[in-house]
């Protein structure tokens, strides 16, 4: 039965308090000032952000452990592996889960670089890749963090097909000369290599470009 006062609020599935029908009837009005629910610090996705960080100390001390050991090579490759299929994990999990925090947005960036830096400056310290092709990748990725901060007052770039095949070519390429393959490979590793270098390059300057566009349209 009616009795004519209005009804406690309740909270709706979101989190969010609003309030049943008012005195008089109508539709039912949001109670202000209450927070909404907020994305927890710790979670998987970010846990995984973090797992990826503590791989890269494991992966060079395989890397560097016995010079001409298969075993260690093969292990290097391994954590290697495992670390870049983290990098994928983790952001479809905060995405598909809304799981997405600052403090991942941060993390994210920096564990992706310092894998892939440290496996390209490994290999370049063992003699097996050249220091231009380590330093051609190394700098266009920290120019590109730099051209990041420079707009990001004016918005976001969103990330290119291009890129994302880059980033899977460096992956797939570093993993070949990671792994303890015979030289009837070499020319494979190679090829592989160029392409991450063809499409690390070209999506740099398209990036760029972008970047100079957004800028200008302020």
């Amino acid at each position: 039965m009616d009795t004519g006062r209005p009804r406690a609020a309740r909270p709706n599935l979101r989190g969010v308090v609003v309030s049943s029908s008012p005195a008089g009837g109508g539709p039912p009005e949001p109670v202000v000032g209450v927070a909404a629910v907020r994305v927890p610090l710790v979670n998987i996705a970010n846990i995984l952000t973090v797992t990826r960080i503590a791989l890269v100390p494991v992966f060079l001390l395989a890397l560097f452990a016995v010079e001409g050991s298969t075993g260690w090579r093969f292990t290097a490759a391994v954590v290697f592996a495992v670390a870049s299929i983290t990098d994928h994990v983790d952001g479809w999990l905060a995405r598909k889960f809304g799981l997405v925090t600052d403090f991942g947005k941060v993390i994210d960036p920096i564990a992706d670089k310092a894998l892939t830096g440290a496996a390209l400056f490994g290999l370049s310290i063992l003699g097996e890749l050249p220091w231009w092709v380590t330093l051609t990748i190394a700098g266009r990725e920290v120019a590109i963090t730099l051209l990041r901060f420079w707009v990001i007052r004016y918005g976001v770039i969103a990330a290119s097909y291009g890129g994302k095949a880059k980033t899977i070519a460096q992956i797939i390429a570093i993993e070949l000369f990671l792994l303890p393959l015979p030289a009837g490979f070499d020319p494979l590793n190679w090829f592989v290599m160029g392409v991450a270098l063809v499409l690390t390059i070209g999506t740099g300057v398209d990036y760029v470009i972008r970047a100079i566009r957004l800028r200008a349209r302020g």
